[in-house]
């Protein structure tokens, strides 16, 4: 079952949001921008920012807000890049503590201009967080490095207890949704990060309605766990703009749950599944539920 956006300019009733608490919001944004710092809720235009600011959570972006590639999905500006900020990694260290945060999620735009694609600043921030608050958790949200398993290794090294790498759509879609990237590459991506460091939990992302089929969603989902996948999300695309892929259907929340039974049944340690899940919406019970 599905609705298309063509047809109809208005969301399903299923996809209607919540208003954020009054004043919540603008308070969390007026935090972040007081210590220089970015979050993919914001740069992304997530639709469960409402809820997640008025909680005091959020998924904190390192290295700048503007992304190297230009991928057909996402609202992250794509232009010449920042220069790397040497205290950003404490000042998401000082937001985490002033929070209160026991689980921490910190990802990035894509900066293929650096020679690590951002590693080494991944590993400062994870090392940061820990010292600043020991029993935080830290899950990282991370692009393909280019294939640079040396890379890796350098965020694996500071022991994220979460290792997280998107695949977003089937391969079928990658030249139009996702067409820098490299599907093969994205597996064996999730895969080394298992063999280097087997307690590291392993995680990643799909989006729905963009035209993939249910058999190719399922292909998906047992490629991700032949590839030593742990923990999989699986959510609707929505639009962040005019600009970018218009969405080919809106899928009903059933069909989510049909997912997540093959999910389960492929053997993944938790499953997310439906039409406001995104890769870091209620990431630490994602995490600890299971583990």
């Amino acid at each position: 079952m599905s609705t298309s956006e063509n047809r109809s300019n208005r969301f399903p009733e299923w996809l209607k949001v919540k208003a954020p608490k009054h004043g919540a919001y603008e308070e969390m944004a007026g935090f972040l921008q007081s210590l220089g710092l970015h979050t993919v809720c914001q740069s992304a235009s997530c639709p469960n920012i409402g809820e997640c600011f008025s909680k005091g959570t959020a998924t904190f972006m390192i290295l700048g807000d503007r992304c190297t590639r230009n991928c057909g999905f996402c609202g992250v500006h794509s232009d010449k890049p920042m220069p790397v900020d040497p205290d950003e990694p404490g000042r998401v260290a000082e937001a985490a503590a002033r929070m209160g945060l026991k689980y921490v999620v910190v990802t990035s735009v894509t900066r293929d201009d650096l020679p690590d694609g951002g590693a080494e600043q991944f590993a400062k921030t994870i090392q940061g967080i820990v010292t600043k608050v020991p029993s935080a958790k830290v899950e990282v949200l991370i692009p393909d490095l280019n294939g640079d398993w040396g890379a890796l290794q350098t965020i694996l090294d500071a022991e994220p207890f979460v290792l997280n790498h998107n695949i977003e759509t089937v391969p079928r879609l990658y030249d139009t949704v996702r067409s820098s990237a490299n599907y093969d590459r994205s597996l064996r991506l999730i895969e080394t990060a298992k063999q280097l460091k087997p307690s590291t939990y392993t995680k990643s992302g799909l989006m729905l309605g963009l035209g993939e089929t249910k058999d190719e969603v399922v292909q998906t989902l047992r490629d991700l766990r032949a590839h030593r996948c742990d923990i999989i999300t699986i959510g609707q695309y929505l639009r962040p703009s005019k600009v970018n892929l218009p969405v080919v259907e809106y899928v009903h929340p059933d069909m989510f749950d049909e997912y997540k039974i093959v999910a389960e049944g492929l053997g993944f340690s938790f499953v997310s599944s439906g039409p406001f899940v995104r890769s870091s919406y209620h990431a630490d019970e994602a995490a600890t539920q299971e583990h």
